[in-house]
């Protein structure tokens, strides 16, 4: 008995890692098929639809020290399913859709520290619902639809000689997907083409092949991903005809393993998301499929390997 007390004492002691989600302080919009970034101790939130069917050139700012938003300079112009990513401090946006789901070719600088919107060369294809990342000096941007037909396009800006060129495509064609990277490859995961996927592969630019993944445990569209300050990568919302996805998935490169995280507390998609450290940020999207909109932020701390 006297070890059992013990036991019980020790474990009451000790540091608990949270594994719940956190509620944040609203955002100023209510909104969805939003584009997002982390850029230092700031998360960005681009474009995306805002109560109505209307596109909005909104950015807003969240201080994750402050729990505090701010508006920033506006996008040049509406846009909605664009996607974010970051270079060298600056956020950069690429592609989507204009109202009346007019694609995109559009690359976008956006400079924090100015807060100015700078015109790059456009993309070779335009499209929306895509997904975009960085890795080394360049930009790889995959998937997308033209014309509501999925895409297996992958296009790569190299931001040293501020040109595009063609990568090998995906295995399946997919929009509405979620894409992450670390350090090595470029993860481009679910999606839907129309129905949902659980597919999952990565790019490797030192190889300039697709690699198979294995395949995740929910599938899911409308969804978006992030990577963790260890190399794993989170994925999270996304919509079925059903209603909005709770689950959340971890992937770990190690192992190539997936497992289950806590469920949203707010299921939405077309959502953003983002990650600082091991803590991952779901950021306003849709409540219910189709036109539904929230401001809703919140938190969930990774417990470590």
């Amino acid at each position: 008995m006297r070890r059992l007390v013990l036991l019980l004492a020790l474990l009451l002691a000790a540091p608990v890692e949270a594994h719940e989600w956190r509620t944040l302080d609203s955002a100023p919009l209510k909104r969805t098929e939003v584009s997002a970034v982390r850029i230092g101790s700031s998360i960005y939130v681009a474009g995306g639809f805002a109560r109505t069917s209307r596109s909005t050139a909104a950015l807003e700012r969240y201080d994750i020290g402050k729990d505090r938003w701010t508006r920033r300079a506006p996008i040049p112009a509406r846009v909605n399913h664009a996607a974010a990513a970051v270079y060298q401090g600056d956020m950069y946006l690429v592609g989507g859709y204009q109202d009346g789901n007019v694609e995109q070719a559009t690359l976008l600088r956006y400079d924090p520290s100015r807060d100015r919107w700078h015109s790059l060369p456009p993309m070779p294809t335009a499209r929306g619902a895509l997904t975009a990342a960085v890795i080394g000096d360049r930009l790889y941007a995959a998937g997308g639809a033209v014309d509501g037909t999925a895409l297996t396009t992958l296009e790569v800006y190299d931001f040293t000689t501020q040109r595009w060129s063609p990568g090998p495509p995906m295995r399946v064609a997919r929009e509405h997907l979620g894409g992450a990277a670390t350090k090595t490859a470029f993860y481009v995961l679910a999606g839907r083409a129309p129905g949902n996927f659980t597919v999952a592969e990565r790019y490797v630019p030192a190889k300039n092949v697709w690699e198979s993944l294995p395949d995740l445990k929910r599938s899911r569209g409308g969804t978006a991903a992030a990577t963790l300050g260890d190399g794993r990568i989170v994925i999270a919302g996304g919509e079925e005809r059903a209603g909005t996805i709770p689950e959340v998935e971890l992937f770990d490169p190690r192992t190539r393993r997936w497992s289950a995280l806590a469920d949203m507390p707010r299921p939405r998609h077309g959502l953003g998301v983002v990650a600082r450290g091991q803590t991952v940020y779901t950021v306003q999207g849709g409540v219910k499929p189709g036109f539904s909109f929230s401001s809703a932020i919140e938190s969930l701390r990774v417990p470590a390997r």
